[in-house]
């Protein structure tokens, strides 16, 4: 698998696609009981999305083990 494929923003966008369908086939169903019941938990995503985002923008990635080797040995 590329590496690519295994990004946040690849993640995010499968995410999207997956609510847009369930949401868009309850809503062309009409079915408004299992919407309502379904309408909290994809706020629950939602929420928890939008607060893993902010942390990836505000929090740097930890540095990789070799780069911290590289330093000690002075390359």
């Amino acid at each position: 698998m590329s590496t690519r494929r295994q990004s946040y923003t690849a993640y995010s966008i499968g995410c999207g696609i997956v609510w847009a369908v369930i949401l868009g086939v309850l809503a062309a169903r009409n079915e408004k009981e299992r919407l309502r019941r379904i309408l909290p938990v994809f706020g629950g995503w939602w929420m928890g999305w939008t607060s893993a985002t902010i942390a990836r923008r505000v929090y740097p990635p930890p540095r990789s083990r070799a780069h911290d080797r590289a330093r000690v040995r002075g390359d």
